[in-house]
């Protein structure tokens, strides 16, 4: 089972991989169903092991012994019932396995260490008005070299970094106010391949708004919801889509590209507007701007107090008409349970723009359609970099390659 049995500290794990249908990799795949279903369900003693997973007894004893002597579960007090002998419920050790998340995002950075249970252990913050490559790319490693360092001799059990960014971190470069050669920096880089270069961990990449989706189906509203389309507020809007408890990446693993949705018809030579252009926190900068405010209170609590807070209101609403567009939209072609919208903000925005945009959708001919339940995501301005944590510890221990730590109906 990996990562295998603490050896020197400059020593890496192995891997876990999928190896077919042959002896070792049924055993290797049972092994991930167990600690799928400790993970899903907490502290279970074998007999449950046994009854949840349809596994023998005989086979659970086999695999949590390995997966105890691999450092991977702990065995917790035991339970004392009314009939039979005391079970001695197992639990993930918290300390079996780590992994890295990082999100590069226009205006900052973050990175989270993970441990096994997925608690975040460490997290790292940068700030930035745009990132230089030249600067930023040498400060992922001394993060990452940070968080590496703080676990001692823990730290070969790090599985992998997931690294959470936009596919362009250079587009719409005019919006931004940048340079061709700025734009073509960032899009022209193998983020993956350099972050590779500072580790010999495996690197993992995944655009942003789609790890953040990976998050909320993990942690969020996709314990409960089969069929979402999600929607991520940020410097740019972005979203992610979500079919039968799959995160759908599409042809391009561009599923979910909702930034690019025109928001009227094309006439003429000029291309309508796109929904980045009403839906994201560019847009209330540029409010704050235009009256000699901070930029940056867009992104925290400060937004809805004065003197920010009137032009927030007027953001609002025009941002949740063009959402309530979007979610029309998304509804006719993918006739969803639910559209969750999440973003890097205060809760207490994300709560009015809720409202606003449940109350715009209230205007839309809902005609032919079954009307969408529109809710509030519940990990914020974490899910990008949780998402990309995620990443790591899906690849080594799930016993679904497309399926993000979850279970099966």
């Amino acid at each position: 089972m990996t990562p295998p049995r603490p050896a020197s500290a400059d020593q890496p794990p192995t891997l876990l991989r999928p190896r077919g249908s042959n002896h070792v990799g049924m055993r290797q795949f049972n092994e991930r169903v167990v600690l799928q279903a400790i993970r899903l369900n907490g502290s279970l003693p074998k007999a449950d092991l046994a009854r949840l997973t349809g596994l023998t007894a005989q086979t659970v004893g086999l695999i949590t012994t390995r997966l105890e002597e691999d450092g991977l579960i702990l065995k917790q007090s035991r339970v004392r019932g009314r009939i039979g002998q005391p079970s001695i419920p197992l639990a993930l050790n918290p300390d079996g396995a780590f992994s890295m998340g990082i999100k590069i995002g226009r205006r900052n950075a973050d990175w989270l260490l993970m441990d096994f249970t997925g608690e975040v252990r460490q997290r790292h913050s940068l700030d930035y008005e745009f990132p230089d490559v030249s600067t930023l790319l040498p400060t992922i490693a001394d993060h990452m070299n940070t968080m590496l360092d703080s676990l001692g001799p823990l730290k070969n059990r790090l599985v992998g970094v997931g690294v959470a960014a936009p596919f362009q971190l250079g587009g719409w470069h005019r919006m931004l106010g940048l340079s061709e050669a700025q734009s073509e920096t960032w899009n022209q880089i193998d983020l993956r391949a350099q972050v590779q270069a500072m580790t010999p961990a495996p690197v993992s990449f995944a655009k942003d708004t789609s790890t953040a989706c990976v998050a909320e189906l993990v942690a969020g509203r996709g314990r409960d919801l089969k069929n979402f389309l999600y929607l991520f507020v940020d410097t740019f809007v972005g979203g992610g889509l979500v079919i039968n408890s799959h995160l759908h990446g599409g042809v391009h693993g561009n599923a979910g590209a909702v930034a690019s949705l025109p928001m009227s018809l094309a006439q003429g030579r000029t291309p309508p507007d796109q929904l980045i252009a009403h839906a994201s926190l560019w847009e209330l900068e540029q409010r704050f701007l235009a009256r000699q405010l901070d930029p940056h209170a867009a992104y925290d609590e400060r937004a809805l107090s004065p003197p920010f807070e009137s032009e927030a209101q007027g953001w609002i609403s025009h941002a949740a008409n063009a959402l309530a567009h979007t979610v029309v939209s998304g509804t006719a072609f993918l006739d969803i349970d639910a559209v969750v919208i999440d973003g890097s903000f205060s809760r207490a925005l994300l709560a009015q723009l809720i409202d606003a945009t449940q109350a715009a959708l209230q205007r839309y001919n809902w005609e032919g359609l079954w009307s969408a339940n529109v809710i509030a995501g519940t990990i914020g301005p974490d899910a990008r970099a949780l998402g990309g944590a995620l990443l790591p510890l899906h690849a080594n221990f799930a016993p679904d390659q497309d399926l993000f730590l979850k279970s099966r109906d």
